[in-house]
């Protein structure tokens, strides 16, 4: 078993590291023409912020043997959202920010034990640009909020294109709003307000067949469930439930802002208004981009508005107007898709440089740079070789593109 990484954790080879590699820097071209900036949250940071309030599970958390309660990041949001509120302060806002690095959940394994998943991600975080609740400025055009909704959408559709995702991956972004679902779940009881909400999100329609509600209510309950699709008719559905409504509004021009570029790229917008994330830290607008893999629908990216979160971390003052929304994609997900379209692309083969005993090394080694300075992939060969015929056979046993064979007098 010690030759065995642990339980959910995996090694990845050249080429996948590769491919992680340009993903993530093709993302950072996106996000850095937008006006981003890279920070890096710690791996290790404490249960109190890992766990953001409630909104992550302390069972999902991977906990450290250590004398303070420490645990390894899950997501990224939390730490980056503590560090906005701390030691970046003083940065006027809004704060543009992006991170990649590898998170860590917990969960169960197959046997029962525990399996630690590691997961590559790259995301953008957006802070202190208008709060999800705040209202319009009442001449039809979105909030501050909605402003930043509208934006990081848009980003998202741009990170789309760069990396090459197009209609043919059938992708599909799924929006929902936390601010909705609650509207919508005032007009249940308040002791039932809880298990209404967990059977809605949880697509459960017998947990919501044993609420005590009355019939009538428990009918328009599972209607929620089944109202998804085409937004302008999703929202006319709600506007029909709740009346006018600055939230719905926000959320039209929002969707008004991204429909054109998205019906552009071939993506597919699809309005729920009981669909939450897996983590329950958002209370805005929330989303999560499906794409079609070879056997069953691929999640590439979620992520939503989290303006409560940042209020944990911030000082009594600034806690009404605070605000966040980000979004994190899964590197490895997305590889895997492409990878699985295209085919793994090999990576140019090296040119092989030999040489035929030490007194040829240095100038082995300075071909080898020359190589290098024009672009070339080229790697030494770590013994002497006696002659070309073997500098040629080693080559192609390796796999190389060539070979090179230096003489002392080529010095």
């Amino acid at each position: 078993m010690a030759l065995q990484p642990a339980a959910g954790a995996r090694d990845l080879n050249p080429r996948q590291v590769e491919g992680n590699r340009r993903l993530c820097d093709q993302l950072a071209e996106v996000y850095r023409l937008w006006g981003y900036q890279e920070v890096a949250p710690p791996t290790i940071e404490r249960l109190e912020t890992l766990a953001a309030g409630g909104g992550i599970a302390s069972r999902e958390l991977v906990r450290l043997a250590a004398d303070e309660p420490l645990g390894l990041r899950p997501e990224m949001t939390a730490s980056i959202a503590r560090a906005a509120c701390t030691r970046l302060a003083a940065r006027p806002r809004p704060l543009r920010l992006w991170s990649s690095g590898v998170v860590f959940r917990s969960g169960v394994g197959d046997a029962g034990g525990q399996r630690i998943e590691e997961q590559l991600q790259s995301g953008v975080e957006l802070l202190g640009s208008g709060g999800a609740s705040g209202p319009g400025p009442g001449d039809g055009s979105a909030s501050p909020a909605g402003v930043a909704d509208a934006e990081l959408l848009r980003l998202l559709l741009a990170c789309l294109r760069r990396v090459g995702i197009t209609a043919a991956h059938q992708p599909r972004l799924l929006l929902g709003h936390h601010g909705v679902l609650t509207a919508l779940l005032d007009q249940v009881p308040g002791e039932q307000r809880t298990a209404a909400r967990q059977a809605l999100t949880g697509f459960d329609p017998l947990e919501l067949a044993a609420l005590e509600l009355p019939e009538r209510q428990r009918q328009g309950l599972q209607a929620l469930m089944r109202l998804r699709g085409k937004p302008a008719a999703v929202l006319y559905q709600l506007e029909q439930q709740l009346g006018p409504c600055a939230l719905l509004d926000d959320l039209d021009a929002t969707l008004k802002a991204i429909a054109p570029v998205a019906a552009a790229q071939g993506v597919t917008l699809q309005l729920d208004p009981s669909f939450q994330p897996h983590f329950d830290l958002y209370d805005g607008l929330v989303l999560k981009l499906v794409c079609q893999g070879a056997d069953a629908p691929v999640e590439l990216a979620s992520g939503g508005r989290y303006d409560a979160l940042v209020g944990r971390f911030s000082s009594e003052q600034e806690r009404s107007s605070a605000s966040g929304m980000g979004f994190g994609f899964a590197v490895e997900a997305l590889r895997e898709l492409l990878d699985a379209e295209v085919g793994e692309s090999e990576p140019q083969p090296p040119v092989l440089v030999a040489y035929v005993n030490a007194l040829a090394l240095p100038a082995a080694l300075d071909r080898l740079e020359q190589l290098h300075g024009a672009g070339q992939r080229a790697e030494l060969l770590g013994e002497p070789c006696p002659t070309r015929a073997d500098a040629e056979a080693i080559a192609a046993e390796r796999g190389c593109a060539a070979s090179i064979w230096v003489e002392p007098d080529a010095a």
